[in-house]
C-alpha cells in the first residue's frame, strides 16, 4: 500500500511539474500589437505631385473614415528613393486595430467608397484612373510584436 502512496505521489509531481513546465513556455516574451499594411507605389515620372494630391484628399478621407468606424489605428505616407525602376517612391502604410479589424473588409470598404467617392462604381472608376499617375507594386501586411 506504501508503494501505490509514493507511486501515486510521484506521478503527481511529474504531472504538476510538466504542467507548470507548459505554462512557463506560454509565457511569451512579446505581446502582440497592431497589424500593420504597407501599399508599395512607384509613380509615373512627373505624376508625383498629382498622386500626393490624391493621397492628400481622397486616400486620407478613407483612413479617417476608417478610424472614425474604429477599425484604423493611425497612416502614415512615406517617400523612397527608388532604386531600381520596380522600387516603389511612396508607401502607404496603415495601422489596424487588430487582424479582426481586416474581417468584411469588402463591405467595410464599400461602405467608405460610398462616403467619400459617391457610389463604388465611381471609386472604381477613380481607381482605374490613378493608373495613369501610379503602379501598384504590391502590399504587406504583418503585425508588430512589442517586447516585454
Amino acid at each position: 500500500m506504501l508503494l501505490k502512496h509514493r507511486l501515486a505521489a510521484s506521478a503527481a509531481f511529474f504531472c504538476l511539474a510538466f504542467i507548470g513546465g507548459s505554462a512557463l513556455a506560454d509565457d511569451h516574451p512579446y505581446t502582440e500589437g497592431p497589424v500593420v499594411n504597407v501599399s508599395r507605389i512607384r509613380t509615373v515620372d512627373g505624376k508625383f505631385d498629382e498622386y500626393m494630391n490624391f493621397v492628400a484628399t481622397k486616400w486620407k478621407q478613407e483612413q479617417e473614415a476608417g478610424k472614425k468606424m474604429g477599425d484604423v489605428l493611425r497612416y502614415e505616407v512615406i517617400t523612397v528613393e527608388p532604386r531600381t525602376p520596380d522600387d516603389p517612391d511612396v508607401l502607404l502604410i496603415v495601422y489596424y486595430k487588430n487582424w479582426a479589424a481586416l474581417d468584411g473588409s469588402i463591405a467595410k470598404s464599400d461602405a467608405i467608397a460610398k462616403l467619400v467617392d459617391g457610389s463604388v462604381a465611381a471609386a472604381n472608376k477613380g481607381q482605374v484612373d490613378r493608373a495613369s499617375i501610379r503602379r501598384v507594386l504590391g502590399s504587406s501586411t504583418m503585425q508588430v510584436l512589442n517586447l516585454k
